[in-house]
């Protein structure tokens, strides 16, 4: 199988970026007025290449799969949490479902490496690498050739979906575990900063799975470069969402990421090709204790805080009117010259 990743070149407008700054600078308001939306709507239009962006058809992207390293404790729900999650998203029952839903997003599930066989159903889409991920305190979680197989898949499945948007979600129980550890890899930051309560351990379940990701990182501590630490210690789910955000990033639609474990997939995508953030919004900042920190080492500013912690794409679901105003107040404001109101004084 030939493995090449997509190019994506720097958003280098200036002209564009002048002419955006300038039309929401004369929008009917005081400069700076709306603070964040202002700079959202600068983003969006940077991204969508124009002074007038309008979003179409958002796709929300819910990859699953499961992890190995589940056998060793990592998490406080039974990996079989994961398939059975997946039947709640296809049935519409699932948070994410309902925001999707409610906000006229298209919501596919991506069966990526789930330990189950599902039927063939609307919304599903079965792109099954093996089921489950091996156990990375022992070893790699994949081989390179189905880490390459993961990522090709996301970036296949993206090619063939319509619109400009693209909204990252997942499932898959112990991907907490394979984010925290691509975040530590990654960032070179201390995996006890990184790892987190996930389903909700309690205190001592923290420092076990703290102690059974420095095992994972000690046996996989040759695993540096982003695809090599991806297929080390990371997800299937979180590979091909990995390449879908390089999919939709070479193709300037906007990206809303959502919140850890989504997050993690958009630091390796950055780590092989930095521009991938320039199309990134990030929804919010999750509660889980690693996620402040990540978002952080991207220089992401998240547009909600709710002390979130479900994932799923829950919060980018929640974050997608906030990108839709942004472009309507770019589109439809008035400016004080076509409303005839007098601006501030020199």
């Amino acid at each position: 199988m030939t493995f090449n990743l997509p190019t994506i070149d720097e958003l280098q407008d200036d002209a564009l970026a002048a002419r955006l700054e300038r039309k929401i600078d004369e929008k009917t308001k005081p400069l700076g007025a709306l603070g964040q939306l202002e700079t959202l709507a600068h983003r969006l239009g940077m991204i969508l290449g124009c002074e007038e962006p309008v979003l179409q058809s958002p796709q929300l992207l819910v990859c699953a799969a499961d992890h190995g390293i589940t056998v060793r404790g990592v998490s406080a729900y039974p990996s079989d949490v994961t398939w059975q999650m997946v039947g709640n998203f296809l049935a519409g029952g699932a948070a994410v479902s309902v925001l999707a839903r409610q906000h006229g997003i298209t919501q596919t599930v991506v069966d990526c490496g789930v330990r189950y066989d599902f039927p063939p159903t609307k919304g599903l889409i079965i792109q099954k690498i093996a089921p489950g991920t091996q156990d990375a305190s022992v070893g790699p979680a994949m081989s390179m050739a189905q880490c390459q197989a993961a990522v090709s898949n996301g970036m296949n499945i993206v090619r063939e979906m319509p619109g400009n948007a693209l909204l990252l979600g997942e499932m898959g129980i112990g991907n907490t575990s394979a984010a925290a550890l691509l975040m530590s890899r990654l960032a070179g930051i201390d995996v006890a900063e990184c790892a987190g309560a996930g389903t909700g351990l309690d205190q001592p379940g923290i420092a076990r799975k703290t102690a059974v990701l420095r095992e994972a990182l000690a046996v996989n501590e040759n695993a540096k470069d982003p695809l090599e630490a991806l297929a080390a210690l990371g997800g299937f789910e979180i590979a091909t969402l990995t390449g879908a955000v390089l999919r939709a990033a070479h193709e300037r639609r906007v990206i809303v990421v959502d919140g850890f474990i989504s997050t993690s997939a958009v630091l390796v995508a950055a780590r092989l090709a930095p521009a991938v953030l320039q199309r990134c919004v990030f929804a919010h900042r999750s509660n889980e204790q690693g996620h402040a920190r990540m978002l952080k080492e991207l220089k992401a500013e998240p547009l909600l805080d709710l002390g979130l912690r479900l994932g799923e794409g829950s919060g980018a679901a929640l974050a997608w009117p906030l990108l839709q105003s942004a472009c309507a107040i770019l589109r439809d404001m008035a400016s004080f010259e076509s409303a005839a109101v007098s601006n501030k004084s020199e």
